[in-house]
C-alpha cells in the first residue's frame, strides 16, 4: 500500500435507466442496486432527478426537503456508511428546484440548486435557479458537484484557487448530444486541472428520447480513465490523489488563470 493511499478517493457511479415518473418504483431500484455494492466506497453518485427521469411536471413531483426521498438517502448513506449524491425535484416556499442532495452517512444534508435551466425543455419556466455553488470535502478531497446543463458552461466551473479536486457532473443528457458531454468532460478536466466525474442515465425517457449513459471518469490531464456506453453499470474507482498533488506541482496553469466575477 502507496503512503498516500489512505488519502485516495473511492467512488461509485451509478448509470441506470430509470421508471420515468414513478419515484416509488425508481427508490426501489436503487436501493436494491445500492445494496448490491459489496466493497466500501466513500461517494455514491446517482444520476439527474434519479426518482423521475428530466420530468416538467414539478407540481405532482415536487417534495419538500426532509420527506421521503431525502429520508431514502440518509438511510442509504448510513447503510452504506458513504456519502450519497444525485438531484431530485423540491419544492421550497413558491419556488420548484431541479436540487442535488448531498447526504453523509451521520445524517447530514447540503445542497445544491441547478444554476443553468435548460430552456430547450422548457426548464427554466419551471424550476428556480440557484445562486451558489456547492464545495464539500470528504477524506479531505474537496468536491464540487454540480447538474446536466451546468457543463455547458465553464465560468460557473471555473476551480479558482484550487476551490476543488474533484468535479461532478449528474446528469440527463441524451444520446443526440453525446458529442458535447464526452468533449465538455475532457475540457473541464484541463482546464480545471481536477478529476471530473459525470454520471449520466440510460434508456428511453418518457418523451422519447434515447440516453446512452457515458458516464466516465477523466483525471486532471483529460484522459478518459472510465466511460461506459448504453449499458447499465455501478463503476467503482479509485481516485489517486498524489498523480494530482504532483501534477498540479510540475505544471501550475491554475496560477496564470484569469480573475472574474460573475454577475
Amino acid at each position: 500500500m502507496s503512503e498516500n493511499s489512505s488519502q485516495n478517493l473511492r467512488i461509485s457511479l451509478v448509470q441506470t435507466n430509470l421508471h420515468w415518473e414513478n419515484p416509488t418504483a425508481n427508490l426501489a431500484m436503487l436501493e436494491e442496486k445500492i445494496f448490491d455494492i459489496d466493497e466500501s466506497t466513500d461517494l455514491i453518485i446517482l444520476p439527474e432527478m434519479f426518482t423521475t427521469g428530466f420530468s416538467m411536471k414539478a407540481e405532482q413531483f415536487a417534495e419538500p426537503m426532509n420527506l421521503t426521498t431525502t429520508r431514502w438517502m440518509k438511510q442509504m448513506a448510513a447503510q452504506t456508511g458513504a456519502v450519497i449524491t444525485g438531484s431530485v425535484i423540491i419544492k421550497e416556499g413558491e419556488n420548484y428546484y431541479n436540487r442535488l442532495l448531498w447526504v453523509t452517512p451521520e445524517g447530514e444534508v447540503d445542497t445544491y440548486d441547478k444554476r443553468h435551466l435548460f430552456r430547450m425543455a422548457k426548464e427554466n419556466d419551471v424550476y428556480a435557479e440557484g445562486t451558489k455553488r456547492l464545495i464539500k470535502t470528504i477524506k479531505g478531497w474537496k468536491i464540487c458537484p454540480l447538474i446536466c446543463y451546468d457543463l455547458r458552461f465553464p465560468v460557473w466551473s471555473r476551480n479558482v484557487n484550487l476551490d476543488y479536486d474533484l468535479l461532478i457532473y449528474v446528469a440527463n443528457w441524451p444520446q443526440v448530444r453525446m458529442y458535447p458531454w464526452d468533449s465538455l468532460l475532457v475540457a473541464r478536466a484541463i482546464e480545471n486541472q481536477s478529476y471530473v466525474v459525470g454520471v449520466n442515465r440510460v434508456g428511453e425517457d418518457g418523451n422519447g428520447f434515447p440516453h446512452s449513459g457515458n458516464s466516465a471518469v477523466i483525471d486532471f490531464t483529460g484522459k478518459v480513465l472510465f466511460r461506459e456506453i448504453d449499458n447499465e453499470v455501478i463503476h467503482h474507482h479509485t481516485l489517486d490523489r498524489s498523480s494530482l498533488d504532483e501534477f498540479r506541482q510540475r505544471f501550475p496553469a491554475y496560477l496564470d488563470a484569469d480573475s472574474f466575477v460573475i454577475g
